[in-house]
């Protein structure tokens, strides 16, 4: 059956058991005064309506504080309009060890989360108690005092909570709601099928490791109509499991802002990324790339089609990335990638300067970054075409600030196992494209333009075979 039948048949499921007995959390004893915690009368409205095969638990309008809740096969939670689900601000209420997600789900099917309602996480209060827990030995975490590479110390992800975490569950329905204020990965599908996410508004800026949504080995997923701001990643695609993936995944009609990538795919690439389409997406003020494929850990990345993005005050436009960080001998393969109809304007300084939680500055000076396709010596990047690309780069580059001639190529480094980022090889040659280790690569219509003047030529091809390109454009 292709994507769009699971779909139609999830939507028809889910509308079946949502017509279902509704259960309002009110007549279970949850209070709306914002301050009481509401975890045990919720779950008992969940339980109830699992109990009786299946219904729709109600958050009426008014703020209702939680911890940890279950959700449980054939129940929907519908968020009504100005309703707010608040997250407990009180580290304990995500249970001992690692901590849970606020609303978390393994191996159950037919469930939603929906409505017009508001789930807020309420990060930078729990943050607090987080740190205070720390300090005063009652929380233990010993990553916490490490200063990271932005030199600033941080709780480790493990003990801070998502928003929504499903794991391995089936026929997923989550559309029109608010998702705000995440103190880790906003939301989390791991293992799971047949997932439409439709309509939805997610803004996290509290902290580090805030990514938008991460699918990690999900087939037939859809993700639509849906705004995402978030501190990290915005969409984001993993594959955890050596015999896993990401396949028949299709993404539309989005909006992204980020602090790190806006679309990626990876940096975990163990199994692979299979059956990728990606369409109408609307990127700005992100700080690092537009599109990033990043394939680094082994898997296979393949049949990628991306196509209509528009981007604006964006770090770098696109960033492919055959790497080999992975312990063992196992090298992965990136190719049969289409990309087409991008247009991308990158400026010269930080382009997510001034949000809350900004991605970390380079400690250099350095010139404009051009794209890049990127795979190592032996194992090439393969078949990729670009087609209708436009980039508008400031422009600028200057000798004083970092020199690199052509005859200085082999110094690139490798970096095989580095973190896959386009700043990861330092300062290039060029400032339009920089392609080595690639086969069948194909511009077709291709203009990149640098408003300023720059020593550097337009486009570098090294270890490069059967290079196509067609009305390209280069000034």
């Amino acid at each position: 059956m292709r994507l769009t039948g699971l779909l139609l048949a999830l939507l028809c499921s889910h509308s079946a058991y949502c017509q279902q007995k509704v259960f309002d959390i009110r007549h279970f004893g949850a209070l709306s005064d914002g301050r009481t915690v509401n975890t045990v009368p919720i779950q008992k409205a969940i339980d109830e309506a699992a109990s009786q095969g299946g219904g729709t638990v109600l958050v009426p309008a008014g703020k209702f504080v939680t911890g940890v809740l279950t959700l449980k096969s054939n129940v929907s939670i519908r968020l009504a309009a100005h309703s707010l689900l608040l997250g407990s601000t009180d580290r304990t209420d995500y249970g001992p060890g690692n901590a849970k997600p606020l609303i978390m789900a393994s191996d159950q099917h037919h469930i939603s989360i929906t409505g017009k309602g508001t789930i807020d996480g309420r990060g930078t209060a729990l943050l607090k108690d987080i740190y205070n827990k720390l300090n005063a030995g009652t929380l233990q975490d010993p990553e916490w005092k490490t200063p990271n590479p932005w030199h600033q110390t941080r709780p480790s992800e493990e003990n801070r909570p998502k928003i929504i975490g499903f794991t391995r569950c089936d026929d997923i329905l989550v559309k029109g709601i608010t998702l705000l204020h995440a103190l880790d990965w906003v939301e989390e599908y791991k293992n799971c099928s047949r997932i439409i996410i439709d309509s939805i508004r997610v803004e996290s800026n509290t902290f580090w490791n805030n990514d938008g949504i991460d699918l990690v080995d999900c087939k037939d997923v859809k993700v639509t109509h849906s705004f995402f701001n978030a501190d990290d990643d915005g969409i984001c695609l993993k594959s955890e499991d050596r015999n896993g993936a990401c396949e028949n995944v299709y993404i539309a009609h989005c909006t992204v802002r980020s602090s790190a990538s806006a679309i990626k795919l990876g940096t975990a690439g163990y199994g692979g990324f299979k059956k990728i389409t990606i369409r109408d997406i609307k990127v700005y003020d992100t700080y690092r790339s537009a599109i990033a494929l990043e394939c680094v850990d082994g898997g296979k990345m393949e049949d990628v089609d991306i196509r209509d993005v528009r981007a604006t005050n964006t770090g770098n436009a696109i960033f492919v990335r055959l790497g080999h960080r992975n312990q063992d001998s196992v090298t992965g393969c990136l190719r049969h990638v289409h990309i087409e109809n991008v247009t991308v304007e990158v400026p010269k300084g930080k382009p997510d300067l001034g949000y809350p939680m900004e991605g970390p500055p380079l400690r250099y000076p350095h010139n404009v970054f051009p794209s890049s396709i990127v795979g190592l010596p032996g194992y090439p990047v393969e078949d990729v075409v670009l087609e209708n690309i436009k980039i508008t780069y400031e422009g600028g580059g200057k000798k004083d600030i970092a020199y690199f001639g052509l005859d200085s190529l082999g110094k690139i480094p490798e970096d095989p196992s580095g973190y896959p980022e386009f700043s990861m090889f330092g300062e290039l040659p060029s400032w339009g494209f920089y392609v080595r280790h690639a086969r069948g690569v194909t511009f077709k219509n291709v203009q990149v333009f640098s408003k300023e003047g720059d020593f550097r030529p337009a486009c570098i091809f090294d270890d490069v075979s059967g290079l196509i390109l067609s009305a390209v454009q280069m000034k």
